[in-house]
């Protein structure tokens, strides 16, 4: 959890002020992650140092896609969530996009329209803008996929 900590003080830093509001993530919802098979952390001499979900299809909030249409729609796809580490790590991102694709080269993810910095990662590596998802919460999010 501090990791995530670490990774919203990231975005409040760069004045991305909405997302990961109101204790999200909590502790039940990695809890959750975790326990379904679909959290990881990625170790640095031992050190945790960056987490994230990588969740298979389908991701009930993508079942809808406004202003745009995914790049593959009939294959299946995992979807990444919840990536945080810590500032003085460097790579992560990257890295863990290369691991995930890995074990399947269809992924989708999603991201705040105001996480820059998230946007600018999403697109180095590859993937495409489709248009935009809602959350559960009614939050709008921009979404990306790198078809398989």
């Amino acid at each position: 959890m501090s990791v995530l900590e670490a990774a919203k003080g990231i975005m409040r830093s760069s004045g991305n002020l909405k997302q990961w509001t109101g204790g999200y993530p909590s502790t039940d919802i990695i809890l959750k992650d975790i326990r379904q098979g679909n959290g990881y952390v990625v170790e640095d001499d031992g050190r945790i140092v960056a987490y994230f979900a990588f969740i298979a299809s389908p991701e009930p909030t993508y079942a809808r896609i406004y202003e745009g249409e995914w790049l593959e729609d009939t294959l299946p796809y995992h979807v990444i969530h919840r990536i945080g580490s810590y500032p003085e790590v460097h790579g992560i991102f990257s890295d863990l996009i290369d691991w995930c694709m890995s074990r399947d080269a269809s992924l989708r993810i999603d991201t705040h329209r105001d996480n820059l910095i998230m946007q600018h990662n999403i697109i180095k590596k590859g993937f495409r803008y489709c248009g935009i998802i809602y959350l559960e919460s009614g939050d709008e999010r921009l979404a990306y996929q790198i078809p398989g």
